[in-house]
């Protein structure tokens, strides 16, 4: 299954998304003969086989929806080996790093390979993605989604412990990211692996102590422009809202002090607020009960994940 050719129907060994609402999706690859079972039911495999991906496919109490397989829909669905990034910090990364098509990147470590995916398509269809870990079992779990993704030609692994070595590479990449323990002890180690022109660099840790250390790396390494940024999202619920609104009697004012009197007008300037005096003296006389659409804020917010942190490096001849 190729995750960078987008093809219109199913066949028998092709990876797809059962879509059974927003917070169940699965990765399934449908062969013959085979059942998934559900909520709603069995899915026969063999059902599947034909449709156009994102059509419904009825099980035996419902239906669920097939759909093809993205970077963001592998993120929320594939198998968690480690702790991995989202949408939200993943957007934000592709575009701090300038990546585009043709663009060389280097990752390390690989993880669940959540951005890796999403590296991989952002540089398509002839750049390159160098990515490392150090262990050996997530980098051979890896090189096999890689392999069936389509991403072989794109997606080059290795296992090596970067904190001791470095990337090994010189002179081509664009664009470098870490997600390691201790940013800090790799950066003078990758520096030559930029290209002539220079690059764009980005750390991802947790905690702010990790990030004081990796600018204080930065900036005796010779990088620029360091910023770091955190990405929290906010979620609104619209729904309708019902207010009660108080309506009052407004006194009668002496018609003798109109706007145009003398009197007034000297009132007014010798005490600003005598012209609000008149809404003490109203009194409550009906209710009226309004609906309407709001966007309500939650009361909780969505808990941090880490911190993001960009530079650039220019090399100096």
């Amino acid at each position: 299954m190729n995750m960078l050719k987008y093809k219109e129907v199913i066949e028998e060994g092709d990876l797809v998304i059962i879509y059974l609402d927003v917070r169940h999706m699965y990765p399934l690859t449908i062969k013959n003969d085979e059942v998934f079972q559900s909520k709603y039911g069995a899915l026969k495999h063999n059902d599947c086989i034909g449709k156009k991906f994102g059509s419904p496919v009825p099980c035996t109490r419902g239906y669920v929806y097939v759909l093809f397989p993205t970077p963001e829909l592998w993120t929320v669905t594939l198998p968690h080996r480690t702790q991995i990034l989202y949408a939200a910090d993943i957007s934000f990364i592709i575009m701090q790093l300038d990546l585009k098509p043709g663009s060389v990147v280097c990752e390390a470590g690989t993880g669940s390979g959540s951005l890796t995916h999403a590296l991989a398509r952002a540089v398509a269809p002839n750049g390159s993605v160098y990515t490392f870990d150090f262990h050996e079992k997530r980098v051979e779990l890896a090189q096999k989604e890689f392999d069936s993704h389509g991403f072989s030609s794109i997606v080059k692994i290795e296992m090596k412990d970067v904190c001791s070595s470095g990337f090994g590479l010189k002179n081509i990449a664009d664009a470098v990211f870490l997600d390691l323990p201790n940013p800090w002890d790799v950066i003078s180690l990758i520096i030559d692996s930029f290209k002539s022109s220079g690059g764009r660099i980005c750390t991802f840790s947790p905690c702010i102590e990790q990030v004081q250390r990796t600018c204080d790396a930065l900036h005796k390494c010779g990088f620029q422009d360091i910023v770091t940024v955190e990405c929290l999202q906010r979620t609104y619920d619209v729904k309708k809202i019902t207010q009660t609104i108080l309506n009052f009697k407004h006194s009668k004012k002496d018609p003798s002090l109109t706007d145009d009197n003398p009197q007034e007008q000297k009132i007014r300037k010798e005490d600003p607020v005598s012209e609000k005096s008149d809404v003490n003296k109203d009194e409550p006389s009906d209710c009226e009960t309004v609906t309407h659409w709001s966007a309500v804020p939650p009361l909780e917010t969505a808990g941090h994940t880490g911190y993001l942190t960009y530079a650039s490096y220019i090399k100096l001849d």
